[in-house]
């Protein structure tokens, strides 16, 4: 039991009072002489003892009275925590990724989970509420009843520990408060589980919400399987987190015009494929007939006509090994000689090659200078004998430098996998060892911040990357290297060529970080916007001299087909689809510990929060206990003989 103003609780010091009295009033009593008849001795012996005990009884009655009043004035009361004299903070993390779609006994995840914060919570609460895409600071549900009535799935999913930090950051930083955070999520399993730290003063709730049913089928990915002269081969993967299917329909909509439709049948996964018309623009859009998740049965791709990639060579030496990397198909290749270069078509180019050339002129190392700047890509191949003294004036604008060539034959051994040139499907698993181009002189490069792609067997670098030049360490003509025979060779030039400008892959994830260009030419002031009929958008772009880079993560927010426009110009188009990972409906198995409850019901912890914050007050009971003692008092005065 506990008081609200112990304070009165000195009051209890009164009960002196009647004590000191009552024992003045306890005379004895005095002896007279009288007629020594026996039963009158009795008569004062009896009447002695009786006042007595009326006396202690009123005695005890007025003290028990007096302790009841002073009792009910400290207002005494009791409660099931220790905590209720702390300020309550409380913070809801409100789970809306695409998974909280799923359906449970009273519809979708999240709607219901709305519903019931809208009834649970007290209208005047001050509270804060998080999730994945908006923030609620300090303000009380009737305020925000509308937001969260309207609240759309979020593509982008917060990490459990993310979730929980900042959750925590909502809360004040004054001592001796008592902090709720309630944590309303399906759970979803993912990389890494839910974990959370015990916090003596925050007392987490976790509801965990599930579905009735766990089966899920999904468009994982598309991808162009082949190319023909007259098709391309599109095959689709989908996935199946539930129960087999026989018959599942999938369908083909080009400019939601129905082209191709078939079923598949599907128990964990499963691939089909499409025949698309070779040289013809697709506006794609796949779907899948799935009762479940909705967001996952959709997926948008593109297939644009592909801008060719401007590729000059200045050529010293023999280039036949380079046309037949850079075919025409996909490159624009343009061979010139030093002494016949043309310096005003450089800014057109995407990726220029030197191709071992002796020297390099001020005058071109100006332009290339400028050139790489605008985001050109460089290649440059030094020849056997070179002068030193120009290659440094170069190089030293991408932190390098040549020293002394070393005439000793040297084998490339290694291959930095992890660099963008080989990290995309060019090599399907590491090798150790393989035949080993080699060389029989280099020149030593000195660097401050390149970065390796390829190695000698000592640690020196043979293709080193800054910015945006590679360059080669070695001549590569045959007198010199065996590099041009190795299989090497062409997924490295060709992948420098492809990284030069970037064409739109046929569709993008939203949320990951995605980059592509677009060969327009802007006007002072003016961006490119990505368009579709709900959303309007400047993406982060760059201008360069023949290309915008366009570069998006989080937005556009919707799974869609977007037209890049130049003010009212259709450039190209690009898709946009919702990442796929919460697509498998597996959950985490939660255990509760100390300060941690776990409940499926958001009534039922708001049950809990509000029993611990009860408070029983026992004031009325005390005026009660005092008027039956003043009831007592008058009978004993009354009746009492």
């Amino acid at each position: 039991m506990q008081f609200k103003n112990p304070e009165l609780l000195y009051a209890l010091f009164l009960l002196l009072i009647p004590i000191i009295i009552h024992l003045f009033q306890l005379r004895k009593f005095k002896k007279e002489a009288f007629t020594n008849v026996a039963f009158l001795k009795e008569a004062t012996i009896q009447t002695r003892k009786s006042s007595q005990i009326k006396k202690w009884l009123i005695l005890c009655t007025r003290l028990l009275l007096l302790a009841a009043i002073v009792l009910a004035f400290a207002q005494p009361f009791t409660t099931n925590s220790n905590t209720f004299n702390l300020k309550k903070e409380t913070v809801i993390y409100l789970d809306n990724s695409f998974s909280m779609q799923a359906k449970g006994n009273q519809g979708e995840l999240l709607k219901r989970a709305i519903q019931d914060l809208i009834n649970n919570v007290p209208d005047d609460e001050i509270l804060s509420i998080i999730t994945n895409d908006n923030v609620y600071r300090n303000t009380t549900i009737k305020a925000i009843k509308n937001d969260l009535l309207q609240l759309n799935y979020s593509t982008n999913q917060l990490s459990y520990d993310a979730a929980l930090l900042k959750s925590n950051t909502f809360f004040s930083k004054q001592k001796n408060t008592l902090r709720n955070l309630i944590f309303i999520s399906d759970f979803q399993l993912k990389n890494n589980p839910f974990s959370s730290k015990n916090d003596s003063l925050t007392n987490i709730h976790l509801v965990q919400l599930k579905p009735v049913n766990t089966n899920n089928v999904s468009i994982d990915s598309a991808y162009i399987a082949a190319t023909t002269a007259t098709a391309i081969e599109l095959k689709v993967l989908l996935k199946n987190s539930g129960k087999a299917i026989e018959n599942l329909p999938v369908s083909l909509f080009n400019n939601n015009q129905l082209i191709a439709k078939t079923s598949v049948a599907i128990t964990d996964k499963t691939e089909t494929t499409f025949s698309l018309p070779f040289n013809e623009v697709i506006n794609g859009k796949i779907t899948i007939d799935d009762a479940n998740l909705q967001f996952d049965n959709s997926l948008f791709f593109n297939i644009n006509k592909t801008s060719k990639i401007n590729v000059l060579v200045v050529n010293a030496d023999d280039d036949s090994f380079l046309k037949r990397i850079y075919t025409e198909d996909e490159f624009n290749y343009t061979s010139t000689s030093e002494n016949q270069l043309n310096y005003s078509i450089i800014d057109q180019q995407h990726l220029i090659i030197l191709n071992e050339l002796n020297s390099i002129p001020n005058a071109l190392i100006a332009a290339l200078k400028s050139f790489t700047n605008q985001g050109g890509e460089l290649i440059v191949i030094p020849s056997i004998a070179i002068n030193l003294e120009s290659y440094n004036a170069f190089l030293i604008n991408f932190g390098m430098n040549f020293n002394n060539s070393i005439q000793t034959e040297k084998r490339i051994t290694t291959i930095n996998y992890s660099h963008p040139l080989y990290n995309k499907g060019v090599f399907e698993k590491q090798v150790d060892n393989f035949q080993y181009p080699k060389t029989n002189s280099f020149y030593p490069v000195s660097s401050s911040s390149g970065s390796s792609v390829l190695k000698f067997e000592d640690g020196k670098a043979f293709l080193l990357q800054n910015k945006h030049a590679f360059v080669f360490s070695s001549a590569l003509k045959n007198e010199n290297s065996s590099f041009k025979n190795s299989p090497l060779i062409v997924p490295t030039l060709y992948n420098i060529g492809k990284f030069s400008f970037k064409n739109p892959d046929i569709y993008y994830t939203i949320g990951n970080e995605n980059t592509f260009d677009v060969e327009t030419q802007l006007q002072q002031d003016a961006v490119l916007t990505l368009v579709n009929d709900a959303e309007n958008i400047i993406p982060k772009q760059q201008y360069f001299n023949n290309k915008v880079i366009i570069n998006t993560s989080e937005t556009p927010s919707i799974a869609s087909i977007f037209t890049v426009k130049n003010n009212t110009e259709a450039i190209k188009n690009v898709s946009y689809n919702y990442n796929r990972n919460e697509s498998n409906l597996v959950y985490n198995v939660l255990s509760s510990s100390k300060n941690i409850t776990i409940s499926s019901s958001i009534s039922e912890i708001f049950d809990t929060i509000k029993s611990d914050a009860k408070i029983n007050a026992l004031w009325k009971w005390f005026v009660i206990f005092a008027l039956a003692l003043l009831l007592i008092e008058m009978g004993i005065l009354k009746y009492f003989k």
